[in-house]
């Protein structure tokens, strides 16, 4: 038996508990992990609120879609992105389901071997958020010499983006509250305050080419189109309501994207193995304070990732 945190039904973090369930041996192509992290992110409530569905035969539902941990069984066949899964290799898997937990069965082709440089609560805060930046620049298409407006800069895929778009040869510009201004600066941002006057404070600091909005405000779309002359070039991954309207991409990964966030998980692992890529844990919860962690979640004032540890 393992202990693993589910929705008991739809609503909001007071819905979830945990319960013990049986897991399967790993059949052909999977691996058994030993948890030792598990990252959270905003999809894990959007599922079991009801936003996105509430069919009670999904009930009780297993949260959490990527873990760091250790093999602790191979299936046959079952191979990584990064290479050859053995008992005892420390790694990141994704796509899991039911990922806060002790243990998780997960497909060998979701499993990536752990960069030796992170923690397991580091690592587990690694794939989802950076493939979601690097989606958002590679539709943007942000590259050597272009300036990058980043909203939201401070929280875990801002700080993913931030890095990701430097490597890339790009000068960022990312907004952000003040406390959160030093940390960005680490990472050679040019951090601004949010609020009125956003745009002149973005234009005292130069053209912008293109934007990244992860926060789905009004300040963040409509200084983003004030600023930004080819809309092609701008990307949100929560100003959905408005983004037909605008004519900007709105990005869920469900867009034709996942392939390019597939690609990028082995990139991601290189660039954090060489010491490229850094990964802020803002705060760490135990399994049983996973209602807790995701109030803190959805306040939206994260610095970094939120984990869970069993």
């Amino acid at each position: 038996m393992t202990r693993t945190v589910v929705a008991q039904a739809y609503g909001g973090p007071e819905v979830l508990a945990i319960e013990d369930i049986e897991l399967p041996a790993p059949g052909d192509g999977q691996v058994l992990v030993d948890v030792c992290a598990a990252g959270t992110n905003p999809i894990d409530f959007k599922l079991y609120s009801g936003a996105m569905g509430d069919d009670p035969a999904a009930l009780p539902m297993p949260v959490g879609m990527e873990v760091a941990g250790v093999v602790a069984a191979v299936g046959p066949g079952a191979h990584g992105y990064t290479g050859p899964l053995s008992v005892g290799d420390e790694v990141i898997a994704t796509n899991v389901r039911g990922g806060y937990s002790e243990q998780v069965v997960v497909a060998g082709g979701d499993v990536g071997h752990k960069p030796a440089g992170l923690s397991f609560e580091e690592a587990a805060g690694l794939i989802l958020a950076g493939a979601t930046a690097w989606h958002l620049l590679m539709k943007t298409d942000v590259g050597t010499g272009d300036t990058v407006l980043i909203h939201a800069a401070g929280g875990g895929v801002g700080l993913m983006a931030v890095q990701l778009a430097a490597a890339r040869g790009a000068r960022v510009i990312a907004t952000a509250s003040a406390a959160r201004h030093d940390e960005l600066r680490g990472y050679g941002a040019h951090p601004v305050a949010y609020g009125p006057g956003l745009a002149d404070r973005v234009r005292a600091i130069g053209t912008v080419d293109a934007a990244l909005d992860l926060v789905g405000t009004d300040e963040a779309l409509d200084t983003s189109i004030e600023l930004v002359a080819d809309r092609a070039r701008i990307a949100t991954i929560a100003g959905f309501g408005r983004a037909g309207e605008l004519g900007i991409a709105a990005l869920t990964g469900a867009d034709g994207g996942q392939e390019i966030r597939n690609a990028a998980r082995p990139e991601l692992i290189k660039l954090a193995d060489e010491g490229r890529l850094e990964v802020t844990v803002d705060k760490v919860f135990s399994l049983g304070e996973a209602a807790e962690a995701h109030r803190y979640l959805q306040a939206g004032h994260t610095r970094g990732k939120v984990v869970l540890v069993p």
